[in-house]
């Protein structure tokens, strides 16, 4: 009996694995992250997660073969979209929480309650014996950097609605390139730094504020990544893209946080 054709734009998903095992993939990481917190063992982790890319690995190619199969219709690219926006905007949040930390610890450094506080930093900022980074050395160079970055997957988002396969290819090989030279100097900065997270609170909301940061361009360049090899295999038209607008709209979205943390906490900071 053929199946009658549907009579509204939406997409109905079929019956799918693949939530059940991201639970248990979810589970298993983060009962691992307990074990391992807890000196037990540290072999359920990397276990936990394998099985969270393979979850991702697996759900997202069933999502390209929706697409490819002509299920994501206007409307569903659109909810996809506003789905894309809020993930964005709950990112926000996070980043909200760290700077909030730091300018409650910044700028309230000499309250008269906070007595521990000023115990802590001698009431000011950056606290005594601290030796913030010069702003204006590597944290800059990764600046601009990151800058760069914004705009080759600008070029490259460009080329793909041009219909420009070439300019897509190298200009999403030239970010994914970036993301890795800054996630280095970020690495090398660290390694050279004169605190370290546990010292105190200037270097607390320092390294969660620039660590989570840091995180955040190494799953933003993870995810261009997969969008290269996906536009060398020919996934991307210039009217179907989402995967790439999902990507490029993340990648900017870590240059401005980058832009606020270089103004706030290393040069306000210093």
């Amino acid at each position: 009996m053929a199946h009658a054709k549907p009579n509204h734009p939406y997409h109905l998903v079929q019956p799918s694995p693949w939530p059940f095992l991201g639970s248990i993939a979810g589970l298993v990481f983060t009962g691992g992250l307990v074990l391992l917190m807890h000196d037990i063992t540290v072999w359920v982790v990397p276990i936990g997660v394998l099985l969270v890319l393979l979850t991702m690995y697996l759900w997202w190619r069933d999502v390209i073969r929706e697409s490819h199969g002509g299920d994501h219709t206007s409307v569903v690219q659109l909810g996809l979209r506003y789905g894309m926006l809020l993930f964005i905007a709950s990112e926000v949040m996070f980043f909200a929480a760290f700077f909030w930390a730091f300018f409650d610890a910044s700028i309230f450094v000499d309250e008269a309650i906070q007595v521990g506080r000023v115990e802590a930093t001698g009431g000011v900022w950056p606290p005594e014996g601290v030796i913030p980074f010069d702003p204006f050395g590597l944290p800059f160079m990764n600046t601009l950097v990151l800058l760069l970055s914004g705009c080759t997957v600008t070029w490259a988002h460009h080329a793909l609605r041009e219909g420009d396969r070439r300019g897509l290819i190298n200009g999403l090989a030239l970010t994914v390139f970036l993301g890795l030279c800054f996630t280095g100097l970020q690495i090398y900065e660290y390694t050279h730094a004169a605190f370290g997270f546990t010292d105190g609170i200037y270097s607390s909301t320092f390294y969660m504020a620039t660590g989570f940061h840091g995180f955040h361009v190494i799953v933003g360049t993870i995810f261009l990544a997969v969008c290269l090899f996906r536009a060398m295999s020919g996934d991307f038209t210039p009217q179907k893209h989402f995967g790439f607008e999902a990507a490029a709209w993340y990648w900017h979205f870590v240059d401005v946080v980058w832009l606020f943390l270089f103004v706030c906490v290393y040069w306000w900071g210093y």
